[in-house]
Parts: C-alpha cells; sequence; structure tokens
C-alpha cells in the first residue's frame, strides 16, 4: 500500500500527462511539483523546516561537486548529521530514463566521485537506482549499473525480484528513507561485498599499469637502444608528472584542462615537455 500523499500525486500526473510529458515541462517545475515532495515522503526535511545549519541540513539542493576541474550541481544530495548519503538526479519527464546513456552515466559519475553506493535518477514517471561503487564509462548502456527500476504507476506493486519488500514503493523507502538510514540501509550496501564492484583507488591503479604498458611500447618503439632501467624510470617519471599535473588543475593550481589542450594538438611530445619546464619554473 502507497501512501495517500504519494497516490495523489500520482493520479495528479495521470490526469495531466500531455503536459507534463511536453518538451516544455522542464525540470525545475518537475522538482517543485512532484519530487520535493516525494522527497518529503521519505522523511527529509526539504526545505529546512528544522531551521538546521547550512552544514546539517538534510536536503542540500545543487550541491556542489568537482570531478576534473569542473564544478557540477547534482539535484539533490541527501545527508545525515552532515554525512553525505546518496545524490537524487532529477530529469523532466519527457527523458527517457530506461534507455538514456548521458542521464545514467552522469549520476553514476557523481556517486562514484563521492564514493557513494548508490545513488538514485527519477523523473517522477520512471525511478532508477544505481550500483555507484564501480567506475562508469561513458558510452556504457543505461542498464549498466543499475540495480532497480520501475514506473510511477507501478510503484504500489509487488516486484518478484525483491521478495523482502511488499511494494516497488517499500523497496524504495526502506532503501532511501530517513528511517531506512537509521537502521542501516546504506551501511550494509557500504559494508558489502557486491560482485563486480571497484573502489576508486583500485581502478585508478589498473588504469595506471595500462598507460605504463602503453607508454613503455611507444617509447621502445621510437628509441629501440634505451636499457630497462632507463625505460622504467621514464615511464614512471612521465606518468608522475602527468597525475601530479592532474591533481593540480584539479585544485585549481594550475590552468583548467591544459594536458587536456596538449593532447589535442599536433607537436604532443613537445608541447608536454614544455609544460612540464614550466611548471617546474613555478
Amino acid at each position: 500500500m502507497i501512501p495517500s500523499d504519494l497516490q495523489l500525486l500520482i493520479d495528479n500526473f495521470k490526469t495531466h500527462k500531455s503536459t507534463y510529458m511536453s518538451q516544455s515541462y522542464n525540470e525545475t517545475r518537475l522538482r517543485l511539483d512532484f519530487l520535493n515532495k516525494f522527497i518529503e515522503l521519505l522523511e527529509w526535511d526539504v526545505y529546512n523546516k528544522k531551521n538546521d545549519d547550512e552544514i546539517y541540513r538534510e536536503v542540500i539542493h545543487e550541491d556542489r561537486l568537482t570531478i576534473a576541474g569542473q564544478t557540477k550541481a547534482p539535484d539533490y544530495c541527501i545527508q545525515l548529521g552532515g554525512n553525505r548519503l546518496y545524490y537524487i538526479e532529477a530529469k523532466k519527464p519527457s527523458v527517457n530514463i530506461y534507455a538514456d546513456i548521458d542521464s545514467a552515466f552522469q549520476i553514476r559519475n557523481y556517486g562514484w566521485h563521492k564514493k557513494m553506493p548508490i545513488c538514485l535518477l527519477t523523473n517522477f514517471t520512471e525511478y532508477a537506482v544505481y550500483d555507484t561503487s564501480f567506475g562508469p564509462k561513458r558510452n556504457d548502456n543505461a542498464s549498466i549499473a543499475r540495480i532497480f527500476y520501475c514506473k510511477y504507476d507501478e510503484l504500489g506493486q509487488k516486484n518478484p525480484r525483491y521478495p523482502e519488500a511488499e511494494t516497488n514503493w517499500d523497496y524504495l523507502y526502506n532503501l532511501f528513507s530517513q528511517s531506512g538510514i537509521r537502521k542501516g540501509s546504506i551501511l550494509r550496501l557500504k559494508n558489502g561485498n557486491k560482485k563486480g564492484t571497484q573502489e576508486i583507488d583500485a581502478l585508478f591503479l589498473h588504469e595506471i599499469e595500462s598507460w605504463r604498458e602503453n607508454l613503455a611500447k611507444n617509447i621502445t618503439k621510437l628509441n629501440n637502444t634505451i636499457k630497462e632501467r632507463e625505460l622504467n624510470y621514464v615511464v614512471q617519471k612521465t606518468i608522475d608528472r602527468i597525475i601530479f599535473l592532474r591533481i593540480c588543475e584539479d585544485r585549481g593550481i594550475e590552468r583548467p584542462e591544459m594536458l587536456k589542450s596538449i593532447a589535442s594538438g599536433n607537436s604532443i611530445y613537445s608541447g608536454l615537455l614544455n609544460y612540464f619546464m614550466q611548471a617546474d619554473d613555478r
């Protein structure tokens, strides 16, 4: 049985569906008309009625998140006691969440960079829960890492995949509500060993190994007399410098996307060496 207030939202959407599904009905209006109320049903203080300090408010609207030197703004960040728990990303109803790879990548990227175990993507008509504990790829299918999906008119139905929950709404409530969080829903996910997950650090180290191998092959191809010890030194030093400069870019110490700009140019190696010397002087 779903809450009566949620049923009212569903009935309202069905009655005026053609308006809400139009391209002119935007994400901001959706959040005001539906999603804020939906999040309140999950027991979160959307409007900070308790007048908590900014640090401790339960719902942060358009939170600040820096990814690759760029500032992102997840629509909702849910937190408790100042600890960020999960993001909710909103899309307007005309977006097909079930198949849209850009929306899926966006929410997975947000959660992954914050080391959150799960996040929710919704346009009110669709609800997609993503496992965000391993890294997304830009061209991943929208179904990759999706652990739950249902439509708004299925919220009151039983889902055979989740026998522990009476309805799809109960599944979402038990996972994302304040009551569910306090009973350890997020904690269990963080501590659980989910198949196929990779922490950021482990994935990063795996990527570095592939960089090291590709760089070594390229250097050897152009310098066939180089000794193994020299090769190892050059490869590691080059990778170390690139990683260091990327960290500097991310923290605003260096100009953003300098390395990306060099990589898209014609004389990549000479441009990289020049950048190294400039950075060394600074």
